[in-house]
C-alpha cells in the first residue's frame, strides 16, 4: 500500500542551548588557566580553517586555545582595573576585537606557553572562499582541460566557462579571465580557482600582545593592518575548544 504524503515524520529533539552553566565553565576554566599558565597570548587569525587550527593544537597541546564570546571573557578577566582577575589583566581585553561588525564571536587569546616565532613562520596555503580577495589575476588558454572528465564539462559551463566537447575532451572555446588581482571573489570564481588547483589564501596566526602572569606585564608584539583588520573580518565564527 503507497504511502500518504500527508504522513511525515516530525523529529521533537532539540539541541540544548550552550546557558549559563557553559558561561560559567568557561569562565572557571579560563581563570584556572591565568593560574597555571605564565602567558597569556591575544592572536588574530586569517583565512581560518579547521583543519589547520587542528594542526596548530596538536603542535601545543601543552597548551590552551579557547575561542570564546568577548563579554564571557571580559567577565572572567575583567572589565577595568577595579574588576581584573590579575594585575593588567584587563589590558588583555584591549587586544580584542570589540564592537567590529562581521568579526566571529571568537575572542582571540591562546593561554599557554607559546612562541611567536614558531607562528610568524608558520604559514598554509588554501583555496580561497567567496569574499576573499584576489592575490593575483587568473587566466586560462584556450585548449584542451584533459584535467577533467567529460562528466564535468556541464558544470564547467555552469560556472562561466565558455567549454564544449571535442572528440569527447572538454575544451575551453577562449581565453577566459577568472579574476584579476585585488577582486573580492564571487562563489562562481573561488569554485572555479579550486577545480584548476589555484590556492589563494594563506592561513596564518598572527601573536599580537602578550601578558606576563609572573610581572603583570602587558606588551605589544606587533601593529594591526588593514590587510589583517580586513582578513578578520572575514573569519567565520568559531566556538571555544
Amino acid at each position: 500500500m503507497p504511502k500518504s504524503k500527508r504522513d511525515r515524520k516530525v523529529s521533537l529533539t532539540r539541541t540544548p542551548r550552550k546557558g549559563l552553566e557553559a558561561k560559567q565553565a568557561l569562565i572557571a576554566e579560563l581563570r584556572r588557566c591565568v593560574d597555571t599558565y605564565k602567558y597569556i597570548f591575544v592572536f588574530s587569525v586569517a583565512n581560518m580553517r579547521n583543519n589547520k587550527l587542528k594542526d596548530v593544537r596538536n603542535a601545543w597541546k601543552h597548551s590552551r586555545i579557547f575561542f570564546g564570546k568577548n563579554k564571557v571573557m571580559m567577565v572572567a578577566l575583567g572589565r577595568e582595573p577595579s574588576s581584573e582577575y590579575k594585575e593588567n589583566l584587563h589590558k588583555v581585553l584591549l587586544g580584542l576585537p570589540l564592537g567590529v561588525p562581521k568579526l566571529p564571536l571568537g575572542s582571540e587569546a591562546l593561554l599557554a606557553h607559546l612562541c611567536p616565532r614558531w607562528f610568524s613562520k608558520f604559514r598554509e596555503l588554501d583555496f580561497a572562499r567567496a569574499g576573499n580577495k584576489a592575490p593575483y589575476g587568473v587566466s586560462l588558454d584556450t585548449g584542451p582541460l584533459e584535467q577533467f572528465p567529460h562528466s564535468m564539462e556541464p558544470q564547467l559551463r555552469q560556472l562561466g566557462l565558455p567549454t564544449a566537447l571535442r572528440k569527447g575532451v572538454v575544451t575551453l572555446l577562449s581565453d577566459y579571465e577568472v579574476c584579476k588581482e585585488g577582486d573580492v571573489l564571487t562563489p562562481e570564481q573561488a569554485r572555479v580557482l579550486k577545480l584548476f588547483g589555484y590556492e589563494m589564501a594563506e592561513f596564518k596566526v598572527t601573536m599580537k600582545f602578550l601578558w606576563n602572569s609572573e610581572t603583570g606585564d602587558f606588551q605589544k608584539l606587533v601593529g594591526d593592518t588593514a590587510e589583517e583588520e580586513e582578513e578578520e573580518d572575514d573569519d567565520d565564527d568559531s566556538n571555544e575548544d
